[in-house]
C-alpha cells in the first residue's frame, strides 16, 4: 500500500503523515517504510547544524506503519496511542535514512490493541517499544 492509499483509511495528514509506505505478511506482521527527506518540520530545530529525528516523531512512525494491523476495524474511528511502553533508542535517525517497521499486534482488551514495534535503518535497530492503541469513535472526539 502506497501512500495514496494509505490516506484512505488513516485520518493523518502532511505534515504529520510519516509513513510511505505498508503491508501486512503472511504471518500477520506489518511492514512500513518512511524516508527522512530532511525538510521535515520537525528537523528544523532538532538539531541546527546537525538534525536528528526526535524520538517522539520514530514512535510516531511506528504507530502510523502499525496501524494497518487494525485497518479493519478502523472506520469510523480514530487511533489514539493510550500508552508507549517499553521503549529503548538504541541508533539516532538522519535525513536520507529509510525507516523501516516491523510491528505485530500482541493482544486485545475491547478497542485497545497492544502492539510490538520496531524501526531499523539498513538493518540497525533505532527504536523499539510496545505501542497501546484504542480506537476510538468520531462521534466521542472533541473539535
Amino acid at each position: 500500500m502506497k501512500r495514496e492509499e494509505i490516506k484512505n483509511f488513516l485520518p493523518h495528514r502532511e505534515p504529520m503523515l510519516l509513513v510511505d509506505e505498508m503491508e501486512i505478511d503472511e504471518n500477520g506482521i506489518c511492514h512500513g517504510k518512511y524516508t527522512v527527506r530532511g525538510d521535515e518540520f520537525f528537523l528544523q530545530g532538532h538539531f541546527p547544524g546537525h538534525p536528528v529525528v526526535p524520538g517522539v516523531i520514530l514512535c510516531e512512525i511506528m504507530g502510523q506503519s502499525s496501524s494497518i494491523l487494525v485497518m479493519k476495524e478502523m472506520e469510523g474511528c480514530t487511533p489514539m496511542f493510550t500508552g508507549i511502553d517499553k521503549t529503548r533508542f538504541k541508533g539516532s535517525v538522519v535525513p536520507g535514512d529509510t525507516v523501516e517497521v516491523t510491528a505485530k499486534v500482541t493482544a486485545k482488551r475491547g478497542p485497545i490493541f497492544f502492539i510490538d514495534a520496531e524501526a531499523h535503518v539498513e538493518g540497525r535497530l533505532c527504536v523499539q517499544a510496545t505501542l497501546s492503541v484504542a480506537l476510538v469513535k468520531n462521534d466521542n472526539l472533541k473539535v
